[in-house]
């Protein structure tokens, strides 16, 4: 495996440890169901989540993007990294920002394998009520609809994910030689990285959160129906709805309902965890990737120049 995969999975799953909690709570504030999904006390996007009873709520859904995310960032970078190849232009150092977005934008497009399964599965488990493991979810999603269902509501996730990674690489690079123009030396090269990676996380995210909104919704539609007995629970909320809409049919539904800010609903618990997941991915990815020592493959240094 090239340099670029081990630190592409590392730093991917390094960041989901690191921001599940908040993730949980975007998901479920965006689901728009907070009568049945969330908990007795409703959860302000300003406030901590003291309202869980356990910690391990906190990291419910957690198995899913662990393995998952690990193996998308790794698809994520090694496609960048070629898709610049192939555009004549070194990653480390490109020249070109446009060239930069749709790098990233392919790359986005090229995760969708792993994506569209791994979002799935973590957004149910996130909105149920019940202790239902992600093994346990993708069980159910399988016996129902097969190996399509694993892949319901994987369009707009695409979408989602094109226009989001081409912003997140552009950002990134802005953000690194804003940097370059305008600090002096004695800034530490760590300050930097964890800076351009925060920056480029809340960009990213600022781009397509309506897109996530209405993922997200498309992918947990139908978890609201009461089970008929605390045995049939874990399984009931876990099925497709018989009549699924598509995503323009919820996106119409939602702003006829709850107006345009439901597109914009968890954005700043959203833009909190992007900030702190992406300092530590690009700085997990950079150190990773310096100390395997292999130049052809390691992203450049940012060397902070006055």
């Amino acid at each position: 495996m090239s340099a670029d995969f081990w630190a592409g999975y590392l730093s991917g799953a390094a960041g989901i440890i690191i921001g599940n909690p908040l993730d949980l709570i975007k998901t479920r504030i965006q689901s728009g169901n907070s009568q049945s999904v969330l908990p007795a006390a409703p959860i302000s996007t300003n406030a901590p989540p003291n309202s869980y009873a356990r910690l391990g709520e906190l990291v419910k859904g957690s198995a899913a993007p662990v393995l998952g995310y690990g193996a998308l960032n790794a698809l994520l970078f090694m496609s960048y990294n070629r898709s610049m190849y192939f555009m004549h232009e070194d990653p480390a150092n490109p020249n070109s920002l446009t060239k930069t977005w749709l790098a990233g934008a392919v790359a986005g497009l090229a995760t969708f394998v792993v994506s569209a399964p791994t979002e799935l599965i973590k957004c149910r488990v996130q909105v149920s009520k019940r202790n239902v493991s992600s093994l346990e979810a993708a069980r159910e999603i399988w016996r129902g609809d097969g190996f399509r269902g694993l892949y319901w509501g994987g369009g707009i996730t695409s979408l989602r994910d094109g226009v989001g990674y081409g912003f997140y690489y552009w950002s990134y690079e802005i953000s690194k030689r804003a940097l370059m123009k305008s600090r002096g030396a004695e800034n530490p090269e760590w300050m930097s990285i964890l800076l351009c990676g925060g920056i480029a996380g809340i960009v990213t995210w600022a781009s397509i959160f309506p897109l996530d909104v209405i993922k997200t919704r498309v992918q947990t539609q139908g978890l609201t129906t009461a089970p008929t007995s605390p045995a049939t629970e874990a399984t009931a909320i876990l099925r497709q709805p018989q009549m699924r809409m598509g995503a323009l049919q919820i996106a119409r539904q939602a702003y006829r309902d709850e107006g345009a800010g439901v597109f914009f609903r968890g954005l700043g618990i959203c833009s909190a965890r992007a900030f702190i997941v992406n300092a530590v991915q690009w700085a997990v990815y950079e150190w990773i990737m310096r100390a395997l020592t292999i130049p052809e493959a390691r992203p450049a240094k940012i060397d902070i120049k006055t």
